[in-house]
């Protein structure tokens, strides 16, 4: 569908629009139902469900060494591993591509701290296989929501817990606040910059309810007239609904609503209706 078509859409057009991409989004071969395993490399050894051994590289290097023979299967960048390779990270300019088989493929992701851990997809995994729908709110034009923005000096961060890192916080930079009253409620929200947009995590009173209980994700910008535009409609669940090989951050206390905001993406659902992941 082209740009010009959907914006003569009406609004609740463009949502189901939005939700039939989001659907086709999460099962293509490295989408988030395609994540199987993320396994952090500290020595060699080998990772479960792929075949080789693995190993970090000297200090400084971006990516990891994986050690197989022929009969192993494994293609980075296009060549066959018959001994050893380097494999590079995604922080860097060319990351490698990597090819297990006819459905599986892989890529290496950098950690917090400086590790690396692979990252296996599986383009017939289970949960594809499963996979009946994501569940989701009406389109409500209630919650589409203008807020203030207002830049932070540069620089400012603030710490995030993700949900696999025992309560440890990840420094994030933080560009702005964005400020609304709603209700008679003063909404003071922090989100981190995620590419050339910024991530909001929050909770509400549907987590766990009616909703995933770990929250949600909205991607947001400022607009030029220094507001900025919170469509919940678009609410969507973080990748740790579709794949538990996923390390989500966690809502900070200023982004947990106590009202239910009934809009958006609710559950990752199986094919008779049950929820995909808990």
């Amino acid at each position: 569908m082209t740009e010009t078509a959907i914006a003569q859409q009406t609004p609740a057009e463009q949502y189901a629009y939005f939700h039939e991409r989001r659907e086709l989004a999460v099962v293509q071969p490295q989408g988030s139902l395609a994540l199987t395993n993320t396994q952090a490399i500290d020595s060699e050894q080998t990772i479960w469900g792929v075949p080789g051994r693995w190993a970090p590289l000297p200090a400084g290097e971006s990516g990891l060494k994986v050690i197989a023979q022929a009969a192993d299967g494994i293609r980075v960048d296009g060549v066959l591993v018959d001994g050893e390779a380097v494999v590079r990270g995604k922080d860097d300019p060319n990351p490698s591509a990597i090819v297990f088989s006819d459905t599986v493929t892989g890529f290496v992701i950098r950690l917090d701290g400086g590790s690396y851990a692979l990252r296996v997809w599986d383009a017939k995994s289970e949960a594809i296989e499963n996979f009946g729908g994501i569940d989701a709110f009406d389109y409500d034009p209630d919650w589409v929501v203008t807020a203030d923005w207002s830049e932070n000096p540069a620089g400012t961060t603030m710490g995030f817990e993700h949900l696999k890192d025992d309560g440890q916080t990840r420094e994030e930079v933080v560009p702005g606040r964005i400020t609304f009253t709603r209700d008679g409620v003063d909404y003071d929200l922090a989100a981190f910059k995620s590419g050339r947009a910024l991530q909001l995590v929050f909770a509400d009173a549907t987590s766990g309810d009616s909703t995933y209980s770990v929250g949600r994700f909205l991607f947001v910008a400022p607009n030029a007239d220094g507001t900025i535009t919170l469509d919940f409609n678009r609410a969507i669940l973080p990748p740790c609904a579709f794949s538990y090989a996923f390390n989500c951050p966690l809502p900070p206390k200023q982004n947990r609503f106590g009202v239910p905001i009934e809009a958006g993406e609710k559950n990752v659902l199986a094919k008779d209706g049950s929820l995909l992941h808990s």
